[in-house]
């Protein structure tokens, strides 16, 4: 059994792409994604042993995979990381600029330390990246990147350190699709709304308490899946996606649209995609469906 996608199976073949964050969640899923489309992935993250875990995973079926770990908020590692990726395998022809991470917390108790952290993970590290794959390699070839934002244009409340980082990012994008197009490289973001993945696990407290209701706020009335990022992931990268850059695709089930005077009654017809043949339920929502 292999990944189920929606693309043709030799679409990014004799191509290599790098993912960010590909130790876990959407960041692993794109990456099965991308090898069982032919393409070469090189995974990025601080943890090795989880690197080394999704390679074997997609090397196990049939795909071509490499690591390197790496902490993107660092220029003199990124830059090195870049440079070795290009000299083993002589150009980058996509970057997915996929890591990140925050943690839940009003802004009036958020530190100048947590607040920086949050905006280099979320914003520094991922200009970063982008940058050394530009001035290493798709400044002679063209390429594509996809940088992973999230859904904050109404703000976001109890996270107002990852909102900022990420409408800087969102920003990047459009700067560096606008700066770098003369070059044939294409520069877009993705806004994922909620999510089902793993990252899912890593909150405690109240916050964990809320996510399994977050579906009760998004018109489809369900979370989305890795598969559904993945796939938008996939076409962005892919050359039918050549005449677009600078744009932002949200994939949150319109929750991000709408408002409270507007009541969400029960939906239908609204079946989840899921490819991912090695998806996994977080515990949070396991608990949530067996104490239902």
């Amino acid at each position: 059994m292999g990944y189920n996608s929606v693309f043709k199976d030799s679409l990014f073949a004799g191509q290599v792409h790098v993912v960010t964050g590909g130790g876990s969640g959407i960041g692993r899923c794109c990456a099965h994604e991308l090898a069982s489309l032919g393409a070469h992935v090189v995974l990025i993250g601080r943890k090795e042993e989880k690197l080394q875990t999704v390679a074997a995973e997609i090397q196990e079926d049939g795909g071509n995979a490499s690591f390197h770990a790496c902490d993107i908020r660092d220029e003199e590692s990124v830059k090195a990381v870049v440079k070795a990726i290009v000299a083993d395998n002589g150009a980058v022809h996509g970057l997915l600029n996929n890591a990140g991470g925050q943690y839940p917390s009003p802004l009036a108790a958020i530190n100048q330390k947590g607040f920086e952290t949050v905006m280099r993970t979320n914003l520094v590290g991922g200009f970063l990246f982008a940058r050394e794959v530009y001035n290493q390699s798709m400044v002679k070839t063209g390429g594509s990147i996809v940088n992973i934002i999230a859904d904050m244009w109404g703000g976001m409340p109890g996270m107002g350190h990852s909102g900022a980082a990420r409408a800087g990012m969102d920003n990047f994008t459009k700067t560096a699709a606008y700066e770098w197009g003369q070059s044939g490289v294409r520069v877009n973001a993705i806004a994922p709304g909620w999510i089902i993945s793993s990252g899912m696990d890593t909150y405690d407290g109240a916050f964990k308490a809320i996510i399994p209701k977050l579906e009760d706020a998004v018109p489809l009335k369900r979370m989305g899946t890795e598969s559904e990022i993945s796939s938008a992931v996939c076409f962005l990268l892919s050359e039918g996606s050549k005449f677009v850059s600078g744009a932002t695709l949200r994939i949150d089930g319109a929750a991000s649209l709408g408002n409270r005077m507007w009541p969400l009654p029960k939906a239908k017809n609204n079946e989840p995609y899921n490819g991912f043949h090695r998806a996994v339920m977080p515990e949070v929502l396991k608990q949530a469906k067996e104490e239902a």
